[in-house]
């Protein structure tokens, strides 16, 4: 597990199994028992807290990755690798975390 990595998840009822991304750093996922996510959405806002992803990353559809909606969660309830992001997402990602916390860049 790495961060940039798209890996699913299954969130609790009413929301469902869905494709996440993984942003905890590095250094710190061997150690923790928990890591932090971002959930990937067909839906759409065209908000500056989104990150667009499309079937080159592997998803079906074009989606967003949700950075209003950051989470920490069980590593042990993460499912299966689907796809890895090129570093101009993890950038993109930055940016959107930024914005979505209320912080200058």
């Amino acid at each position: 597990m790495e961060r940039g990595e798209i890996r699913w998840y299954t969130f609790k009822a009413p929301d469902k199994k869905r494709p996440v991304v993984i942003l905890t750093r590095n250094s710190a996922i061997k150690f923790l028992s928990e890591v932090t996510i971002a959930p990937i959405t067909s839906t759409i806002r065209d908000i500056p807290t989104e990150v667009i992803l499309d079937q080159e990353v592997g998803m079906k559809t074009v989606s967003a990755i949700n950075l209003d909606h950051v989470q920490t969660v069980s590593k042990s309830n993460i499912g299966a690798y689907i796809s890895k992001l090129s570093e101009s997402k993890i950038d993109e990602i930055k940016t959107a975390l930024l914005f979505a916390l209320g912080f200058d860049r």
